[in-house]
């Protein structure tokens, strides 16, 4: 859960992550590394090792406080904020949640996709609850507290994770001795945890449940596709175009081949000659066209177009036109 200032103080529990985190992968499996590298990258930051101390910034400069990242234009706060915990209890919660969510949804999703959404939730979770403490401050006079709010924590990301893991669940479940609809668990646990823990983030919980249900909304947009992955693909394909284009336009033209004639293709070769009936090029060892079985006409070189109505035969063009047709659906 996110918890505003307070101190930090060591209970021994990351040994019990550890096992437990453990346990969980062995007896998994499928062993899925996003979820893994989210708990270690938590961890981590928060035990803070020597090696690591010049590129890790105390948990004053991280803050999440909407003042002073509006103020400030601070993405530092804005992002890194979720990935820092008071204390080993509001650590050690979060990334049993994460655990239990993490292995299920990136099973099912795939890790490549799973990350993007991650992402997806850690940048809408951060944004709307910067967007809901602002339109506080406009709109009421009780929004004061909640701009000036300090919070860290990864919980914004967990409660958007639950409410893409139970979407479309039709089950129940409990919720600290509570039994909802599995689908309403994030509204039941926010209020829930809102009444029974102090110093918790109301803002930053309600951001990740709404930045879940807007990602659901994004998601079904784009036919299935995570928006991130669909992004990607698009700048992708934006930055190949010049590639693409120029590799047609020095690309020599091709006609489209139908058995060893073609229709639109080279009409200058000594061999080729072309159907008085149906104008398709034919190769040249052949008296008789492939397309529509009129006999070749006149000598070698390319045959120019019917005048009559008929042709060398004295077949009428539409019973030419027929054979055509009937010969091409073979």
């Amino acid at each position: 859960m996110e918890v505003r200032i307070g101190r930090r103080v060591s209970r021994g529990m990351l040994p019990l992550l550890a096992l437990h985190t453990f346990a969980e992968y062995y007896r998994s499996d499928r062993k899925p590394p996003v979820t893994a590298a989210l708990i270690a990258a938590n961890t981590l930051i928060h035990l803070r090792p020597s090696f690591l101390e010049p590129f890790i910034p105390p948990i004053d400069q991280v803050w999440f406080n909407p003042h002073l990242i509006v103020k400030n234009k601070d993405l530092k706060r804005f992002f890194l904020s979720a990935f820092y915990h008071i204390g080993e209890p509001h650590l050690v919660y979060n990334m049993l949640s994460l655990l239990w969510k993490g292995m299920q949804l990136e099973t099912a999703m795939g890790s490549a996709e799973f990350a993007s959404m991650v992402a997806s939730l850690l940048a809408l979770s951060q944004g709307v609850t910067l967007l809901l403490s602002k339109s506080l401050l406009l709109f009421f006079d009780y929004g004061r507290p909640y701009y000036y709010e300090y919070a860290v924590g990864f919980s914004g990301v967990l409660f958007a994770l639950k409410v893409v893991l139970n979407s479309q669940s039709e089950n129940f479940t409990q919720v600290y001795g509570v039994i909802v609809p599995s689908r309403y668990a994030a509204w039941a646990e926010l209020f829930l945890i809102q009444m029974f823990v102090p110093g918790v983030s109301f803002l930053g919980h309600l951001g990740g449940i709404l930045a879940g249900l807007l990602y659901l909304r994004l998601r079904g947009g784009y036919s299935g596709s995570d928006p991130v992955v669909s992004l990607m693909r698009g700048v992708g394909a934006a930055v190949n175009w010049p590639l693409r284009f120029l590799r047609r336009l020095f690309r020599s033209r091709r006609g489209r081949i139908s058995g060893r004639g073609a229709v639109g293709g080279d009409r200058t070769g000594r061999n080729a000659w072309r159907c008085q009936a149906c104008t398709f090029d034919n190769w040249g060892l052949l008296n008789e066209c492939e397309m529509c079985g009129t006999r070749r006409g006149g000598s070698g070189g390319l045959a120019s177009f019917p005048r009559s109505r008929r042709d060398s035969d004295g077949l009428p063009v539409d019973e030419l036109r027929r054979r055509r047709i009937d010969r091409f659906a073979r």
